[in-house]
């Protein structure tokens, strides 16, 4: 931001704030207040503040991404370190269950996070070279009712699902992560429609996190949850 390239290019009369977030906006004075405790006031006011995508929406998925990576819980949560884990994900489910999971939509990285095609094409090759038991599986868990809202892509992508032998689980929220007294790995899922509470074991997880609105911009009163 304090390259003379863009300066050139911002006029006088303009203000622009780098490395800040929006902490707050009160539409009925016309102003908002920045992370490095800036007020501004406004005529006209155009946010893009995403969405807030963490871990932390689902109970003990960080504690299980921290462990050793040979534990294979891989989150889509980009840090400066979780890319070096995240670069194996899919190649060393050899056993059990590998399940893919899609947030609630909308959501940050919707309609590019489905990797489930590419883990099936992994396990093939490693079951064909011997370094794969026969049950292991890729399962994909949303709780959408759908993979993409385009139905045209839905229709051939869960045709492709079907080919493969991809377990496919619609409707099914994931509240919690956890390890149970024998040490497997549970994911806990929640029926979106009717409330049922199940647990199911895995291998390994590929999984993007669910992303909320930010609680300054909800509160603001200038858009719900």
């Amino acid at each position: 931001m304090k390259s003379s390239s863009l300066v050139s290019m911002v006029e006088s009369w303009s203000k622009s704030e780098a490395f800040v977030n929006c902490e707050s906006v009160d539409p009925h004075n016309n102003s908002l207040k920045l992370s490095n405790g800036k007020t501004f006031t406004y005529k006209a006011l155009v946010l893009a503040p995403g969405l807030n995508q963490s871990m932390d929406h689902i109970p003990g998925l960080r504690q299980m991404s921290e462990t050793p990576e040979s534990d294979l819980v891989f989150v889509h949560e980009l840090d400066l370190l979780r890319y070096k884990r995240n670069a194996w994900m899919g190649y060393q489910n050899r056993y059990g269950d590998m399940l893919c999971y899609s947030p609630k939509t909308p959501y940050k990285g919707e309609g590019c996070d489905f990797y489930a095609l590419y883990f099936e094409h992994l396990l093939r090759d490693a079951l064909t070279l011997g370094y794969a038991s026969n049950g292991a599986r890729i399962q994909f868990w949303t709780p959408n009712k759908e993979i993409y809202q385009f139905p045209y892509a839905n229709e051939v992508v869960l045709d492709e699902c079907q080919k493969r032998g991809i377990d496919v689980y619609f409707g099914w929220e994931m509240i919690e992560v956890k390890k149970n007294h024998l040490n497997e790995k549970i994911a806990v899922f929640k029926n979106v429609d009717s409330g049922e509470v199940i647990e199911k074991d895995f291998e390994s997880m590929s999984i993007n996190p669910a992303s909320k609105p930010h609680e300054w911009l909800r509160t603001s009163g200038l858009t719900d949850d």
